[in-house]
């Protein structure tokens, strides 16, 4: 088993530098060799401590890579690293024009009778969910603002679940 340290945070983990962009080519790649390394098939002959060490790592890689290559979940760890958690379940608060952006979306989404309307909506909230994460990350790397990230990140949060609200109706229109 290589040595590695469990407590390193998932940039340190991958060697790669702490902040929202990132090269995701490097980051798959990183993965890959870290699981090359640890994978539990690998050490199938070793002794039982061995083994469990590579389960170990193996599911703490597997953890880190879910967590850098997903940006709302990325944007997120940097909150927690930074000492501004998200707190989606305690803080739901949102500024007034975003809550009406989606009532808005949730009428338009109630009121839509065909696939086409259905579509335009997705195109709508994808434009809007393209624009979140470029604003994360302009607040998480050249503002460095926490708190104002851990908002943006619960907004993204918001209309996350609408997409994937207006993806299901468009499933079943589909049907």
């Amino acid at each position: 088993m290589p040595e590695m340290n469990l407590q390193s945070n998932d940039f340190e983990l991958f060697d790669l530098p702490v902040g929202f962009a990132l090269d995701r080519s490097l980051l798959d790649e990183r993965w890959k060799a870290l699981q090359r390394e640890v994978h539990p098939d690998r050490h199938a002959a070793a002794d039982a401590q061995t083994q469990r060490q590579a389960m170990q790592w193996s599911v703490r890689i597997n953890e880190a890579y879910q967590r850098l290559k997903d940006p709302l979940k990325r944007a997120a760890y940097l909150c927690e690293l930074h000492g501004a958690p998200v707190q989606a379940e305690n803080n739901t608060a949102m500024p007034t024009a975003f809550l009406m952006q989606q009532m808005q979306w949730r009428e338009a989404l109630e009121e839509a009778s065909d696939e086409a309307a259905v579509e335009a909506l997705a195109d709508e909230v994808a434009g809007a969910r393209l624009r979140m994460v470029t604003e994360l990350a302009q607040t998480a790397d050249q503002r460095q603002d926490w708190p104002s990230l851990a908002g943006q990140v619960r907004a993204l949060m918001f209309v996350e679940r609408f997409a994937a609200d207006v993806s299901q109706r468009l499933e079943q229109l589909g049907q």
